[in-house]
Formats: structure tokens, C-alpha cells, sequence
């Protein structure tokens, strides 16, 4: 398999020729991770026959060094699911980054995760029993991930299944703890940042993820 994806529809439709079992399942849901993840939900969802949502989740970032995560937030049944990787924070703090900053973080994720709450479509699913698929475009840290996971179990889904046509080797474990199973297409060993593994990597607007959820 190529190490390159052309785009989010192309790594959606490799997941779904590995999700078959999935195929046409009246109790499954495909859930794409905002923003990132919907364009490669919306593409399992299409070839697997499935209806397809969102779970909104939002990174909580070390500052200075954003793309690492110290927890994540996501939204489930009107109210705020909240992970954080406490071993990590405690690290970041003897090294100098003080509760205020982080605090400063978090505020600003919650409310950003409440007001996508109030534009977008197709989050309030009911979960109960259900085998929920959560889709996203790459796994990094995982913390995401894991957070949206939460978010499902306490939706109610009887079984949650972690899908990303790319993660890290760390990222990869530290799903499949929460999870029931988690299926990455590619788990390079030298991990670098989740776009240098497509083509064509756009950044999306919040009205480029709610079109592919109201099609």
C-alpha cells in the first residue's frame, strides 16, 4: 500500500474496502472526528451504506507547542467530555509552562467546541446499542481520539471502533485501550505531521464540513 493518501475521499474509501464486515449493518453509525475527519467519514459512510454524523472535539494544545496535547474535549448529549493526559501535564509544568496558561487553553477550546455545538448538524445521534464508527483523518497523539471515544461510550454505543488512514505507533496504543478495536491503514515508525501523508492536505472551514454532513 502506498504511504500516500491523494486526498481525505481516498483514504475514506481504503478504510471502507477494510471495514466491510460494517457494510449495511442496520446498528452501526459512522462518526467523522470535526473538521478533519468528516471528508473521510462521509467517504466510509457512502461506500458502506451507512448513515453518517459528527462528533465534535477539540485538541488541547501545549502552548508554543500546539500540536502536542495535553488532553482534548468533546461534546456528547449537551454536555463537555473532558481527557487529559495528567502524567504529561505534570511533565510540562516542572518545565516551566505554568496552570494559568494551560487554563487559557482550555477556555478557549470549550468555547470554541460550544459554539460549533450551535452551527453544526448531524451531532446529536442516539448512540444507545449502536456499533459506532469514528473516523478521523490521522492519528497523532491520539488524545482526540480517545476523548471521542468517551463521548461515544457515554452516548450509549454497545461497541466503538477507532478507524485513521494514518497514526503513530504511540497514538495507535493509546486508542486501542479505550476502544474495542482500532484500525489504522498505516503506522509509519517515524511519524511526522498527519498532512505530510496525502497530497493534497487542505485546511477546512467549518462550512466545508457541514456541506459533506447536510449531502
Amino acid at each position: 500500500m502506498s504511504t500516500r493518501f491523494e486526498d481525505r475521499t481516498d483514504a475514506g474509501e481504503r478504510l471502507a474496502a477494510v471495514l466491510t464486515q460494517f457494510r449495511e449493518r442496520p446498528d452501526a453509525i459512522v462518526l467523522g472526528l470535526a473538521r478533519g475527519g468528516i471528508p473521510v467519514a462521509a467517504a466510509v459512510a457512502k461506500a458502506l451504506y451507512l448513515p453518517l454524523g459528527a462528533v465534535l472535539v477539540r485538541k488541547l494544545g501545549i502552548p508554543g507547542h500546539d500540536e502536542t496535547a495535553y488532553g482534548a474535549l468533546a461534546w456528547s448529549n449537551g454536555r463537555v467530555v473532558r481527557l487529559l493526559n495528567r502524567p504529561l501535564m505534570s511533565r510540562v509544568l516542572e518545565h516551566g509552562v505554568r496552570q494559568e496558561w494551560l487554563d487559557e487553553v482550555e477556555h478557549r477550546e470549550r468555547a470554541e467546541l460550544l459554539r460549533r455545538v450551535e452551527t453544526y448538524p448531524a451531532i446529536r445521534h442516539d448512540l444507545t446499542g449502536k456499533a459506532v464508527l469514528l473516523v478521523d483523518d490521522g492519528l497523532a497523539t491520539g488524545a482526540t481520539m480517545r476523548a471521542a471515544v468517551e463521548a461515544a461510550r457515554s452516548g450509549g454505543a454497545a461497541r466503538v471502533v477507532a478507524a485513521a488512514p494514518v497514526g503513530s505507533v504511540e497514538a495507535e496504543a493509546a486508542v486501542a485501550a479505550v476502544c474495542d478495536a482500532v484500525l489504522c491503514l498505516h503506522l509509519p515508525g517515524k511519524f511526522r505531521a498527519v498532512g505530510s501523508f496525502y497530497r493534497r492536505f487542505e485546511q477546512l472551514t467549518d462550512e466545508d464540513a457541514i456541506s459533506q454532513l447536510d449531502q
